[in-house]
Formats: structure tokens, sequence, C-alpha cells
């Protein structure tokens, strides 16, 4: 009651200090700012709301930047190494078109090659007969010699005749020291009926070659390392066994000469020298 009696007192006081205009000019004052107040508070509560999303948004955005830096980094790898694996797949591909090419221009010359190599081999023996044939395959060079021109028939004692066949192919030979010459004997597919000691067609093809080989070294001056008896019996025939022209066509000696790889080009490109204008 006290407290009631002395606020009185006091606003009985001020009213009469104060001038009723400049208590309403004061009022109105005091409205205008607390209206400015409220609508800075109202702006303050906006923008505290709107910088949390900010930072929410931040907070977002530097995750995924992380993980764009990471993804980046690692993109980075991935084409490093791709592009090391380009390269590499480059250069391949490069060393095997070198290759494809090489083998391509080696296929070109290989007709005329082998062409001029068995002229020249024909030249050297010096024999224009149907009986005695002279070919390449495959970088090895064949000379097949019918029988009938080395032996008698069921025979593996070589022939007069034979051994001046013989002397042209030692010529051969001897001029290629360094070359390797295996002798191959063949017969037909008639059973072997003689007596001795060949008990078959293996026999006899076998004997045959080691005939040969005697009067290549013993009469001939060809070295003996440079040769090989071989007997291939009737399992290797030209033509069917089923008449008497073909299988005299596959009684046959087959001197295999296998020359050095080195050494076979050597010889192709001296003969191609000797063909050139």
């Amino acid at each position: 009651m006290k407290k009631i009696v002395i606020a009185l007192s006091v606003m009985a006081l001020l009213t009469s200090c104060v001038s009723k205009k400049k208590y309403t000019d004061l009022e109105a004052r005091n409205k205008e700012t607390q209206d400015l107040l409220n609508t800075a508070t109202v702006k303050l509560n906006s923008c505290l709301e709107e910088k949390a999303g900010l930072a929410a948004t931040a907070a977002t955005l530097k995750e995924q930047n992380q993980g764009l830096i990471s993804v980046s980094k690692d993109m980075t790898v991935l084409s490093t190494k791709g592009a090391q694996n380009i390269e590499k797949a480059l250069e391949s591909i490069k060393e095997k078109d070198l290759k494809i090419s090489r083998m391509q221009d080696a296929l070109t010359k290989k007709d005329s090659v082998t062409l001029a190599l068995v002229t020249s081999l024909k030249s050297s023996v010096g024999i224009s007969d149907p009986d005695i044939e002279i070919n390449v395959e495959k970088g090895v060079v064949f000379i097949s010699i019918a029988d009938k021109l080395l032996f008698k028939s069921g025979s593996y004692e070589v022939t007069d005749r034979a051994k001046m066949v013989l002397a042209k192919v030692a010529k051969v030979v001897n001029d290629k020291p360094d070359f390797e010459c295996m002798v191959e004997g063949h017969t037909d597919n008639v059973p072997y009926n003689g007596t001795g000691v060949l008990l078959d067609n293996w026999d006899l093809s076998v004997k045959r070659s080691t005939s040969i080989i005697r009067v290549l070294t013993n009469q001939l001056g060809v070295k003996p390392e440079q040769l090989i008896a071989a007997g291939r019996s009737s399992y290797i025939p030209l033509v069917a066994n089923d008449s008497a022209e073909n299988r005299s066509r596959n009684r046959r000696t087959r001197i295999v000469v296998l020359p050095k790889i080195d050494q076979f080009y050597e010889m192709i490109e001296k003969e191609m020298k000797k063909q050139r204008p």
C-alpha cells in the first residue's frame, strides 16, 4: 500500500514536471523505436535462419567438393595409367605391323627367289633329266633322283651310271662345306623278298642311303660329317602305288640340303645379283 502511494506521488510529480506535448512525443518515439526494434528482431531472426541454411549448404558443398577432389585424383591416376596403356598398345601394334610388313615382303620375294635358287642348283649339277628333280620347300633344297638311275631292282649296289650323277651332286655339296645333307631312301609298297641281311623295305631304303653316302665320301670327297643317312621305306609316296609307272616314281633317293638360314639367304642374294641386268 505504501508502494502504491509512492508510485502515484512520482507520477504526479512527473506529470507536473513534463508537459503533455512532450510526453506525447516521447511516447510516439518510444513506439517508433519499439517498431524498429521489432522489425530488426524479425530481420535478425530471418538472417539467423538463412545463415543456418547457408552453413548447412556450405557443409554439404564442402563434402561434395572433397568427394570431387578425391574422384579427380582417381581420374588423374586412371587417365595417366590409361595413357600409358594406350602408348604401350600403340608400340605393340607398330611392332606387329613391322613384322607383318617384313613377312609380306619375304612372301612377295619367295616365288622369284625359289626359281632363282633352283636354277642355280640345276646349273651347278649340270643335269637336265626328268628323273632328277630339284625344288625348294620352306627354305630346304631337295634333289630327288629316281632309283633306276642309281640301283638295279631290289639291289642297294650303286651303278656306274649313278656314280656319274652323284659326282654332280657331290660338286654342290663340296661347294657348300657348312651345309648338311640328308640322304633319304624311298621304296614302293611291294614287300622286299630278297635274301641276306635285309628284312624289309625299311632295311632296303636305309641300305640304299648308306650305299650312296659311301660313294659320296669314299670316292667323291664329301666330308662324312656333312651327311645324314635316312630311310623312309614306302610311307612317303609321291603318287599312289597303283601302277608299275607310279611305283617306279616312288622308288627314289632324295638328297635334302639343309643350309643355315644366313647361308641360305646369302646363296639367294648371290644368285639374284647374277640375274640383275
